[in-house]
């Protein structure tokens, strides 16, 4: 048979229904038929030992990694980062840019779509599945490590030059809602097929309810950049963990959000409205030392990303499986519904869940297996093993 068809054979498997104890989970020409209680006689059976198989991470909002960004508009080093999170457990991605120039931002969409149009077949790196724009429609007073001098009010004709350089790649964008023009903005992404997402603003709790009933659905790293949870106002924060079927983001690195907080969040929401995703930059997998976040220096200490001018945090170095591990560590959530936060949670997100975050027949067989410490011990991309 095909290197990419072969039965794995794990102490368990997270499936839609639920986690599944046992099994094989058998893989032809690198799709996912299915798991049964026996291994088909043609197959080579992986055994996993006591470890479990999980789809791959789904990771909705990163920058880079391994001294790489989607800001550097280069298709090489964009495979260098997709190469080097694949080997981390994540397999799908939406390449995240961030508050810049209307033309920088028109290169990196066109240096990701190249990325994609050149993936070479049997690639074992992450795939992209679309791009988020972070920005530049922002308000300065919670821009965190977005450059202040490129915000400015929503814009659809920019997001119609962004989606055409992207060869239509673009699946959420981001905005304060209290920004000029965010109404309409909204709805005409979502004509696009564009998710809104709310964040980097000082809105209140009301602006963030009327964006939400315009159409947008998504909250950026909750509780990062954004008008907090006050008992007489309950700002932006208040708008996320009270709307229905919308999501929040949150990255579980312990610096970001602190547990507790991290506790409420998933109390109020529940964790099927949480999607785990790293905002990890190109100094993820690197030494302490000094980077670059688009034009604004960084510096890397003791695994905190600040710029170097303001202190500011800026972004993280997390792995989605380290944001796993901590949801379970923490008491937050099982790990089952640890999984699913970092997988379909995600994808339903950004409105591509039709594609990765679920171990389903037909899909790419695109899958990670945990050891009982949570850590990766393999990834297989279109069923082909990692190396």
């Amino acid at each position: 048979m095909a290197g990419n068809s072969f039965s794995l054979k794990a102490r368990g498997f997270f499936l839609p229904s639920g986690f599944r104890a046992g099994g094989f989970l058998e893989v032809r020409d690198g799709a996912i038929v299915g798991v049964s209680d026996t291994p088909s006689p043609d197959l080579e059976v992986v055994d996993c030992g006591d470890a479990t198989v999980a789809p791959g991470f789904v990771d909705t909002h990163i920058h880079g990694y391994a001294n790489h960004d989607f800001m550097d508009c280069d298709p090489s080093g964009n495979r260098k980062i997709l190469d080097a999170l694949a080997h981390k457990g994540t397999t799908s991605i939406l390449a995240t840019t961030l508050t810049a120039s209307t033309d920088a931002i028109d290169k990196a969409c066109a240096g990701v779509a190249k990325t994609v149009e050149e993936r070479p077949a049997g690639s074992t790196e992450a795939r992209i599945q679309g791009i988020f724009l972070e920005g530049p429609f922002f308000t300065e007073k919670h821009k965190g490590a977005q450059n202040p001098a490129y915000l400015c009010d929503p814009s659809l004709d920019k997001l119609r030059q962004w989606q055409q350089s992207a060869h239509g790649l673009i699946r959420k964008s981001a905005l304060a809602p209290e920004r000029k023009g965010s109404d309409a903005y909204v709805r005409g992404a979502a004509k696009m097929g564009v998710v809104t997402a709310l964040g980097h603003s000082d809105a209140t709790c009301e602006q963030g309810r009327h964006a939400v009933d315009a159409g947008a659905s998504v909250f950026v790293h909750t509780y990062n950049g954004m008008s907090g949870l006050h008992h007489r106002i309950p700002g932006l924060v208040g708008c996320a963990m009270t709307t229905d079927n919308t999501y929040a983001e949150l990255i579980c690195d312990g610096l970001h959000v602190m547990p507790t907080a991290v506790d409420a969040l998933v109390r109020a929401k529940g964790w099927n409205e949480v999607a785990l995703v790293s905002d990890c930059l190109r100094c993820g997998g690197m030494p302490d030392g000094d980077y670059m976040l688009g034009e604004l220096p960084i510096v890397l200490r003791d695994g905190v990303a600040r710029l170097r001018d303001e202190n500011n945090i800026a972004g993280s170095i997390l792995t989605m499986g380290g944001a796993v591990r901590n949801i379970v560590d923490w008491g937050v959530e099982s790990l089952e519904h640890a999984v699913a936060m970092a997988t379909i949670v995600p994808a339903r997100s950004a409105g591509i869940a039709d594609r990765c975050g679920q171990i389903l027949p037909g899909r790419d067989a695109d899958l990670v297996v945990l050891g009982a410490d949570l850590s990766v011990r393999a990834t297989y991309v279109g069923g082909v093993l990692v190396k």
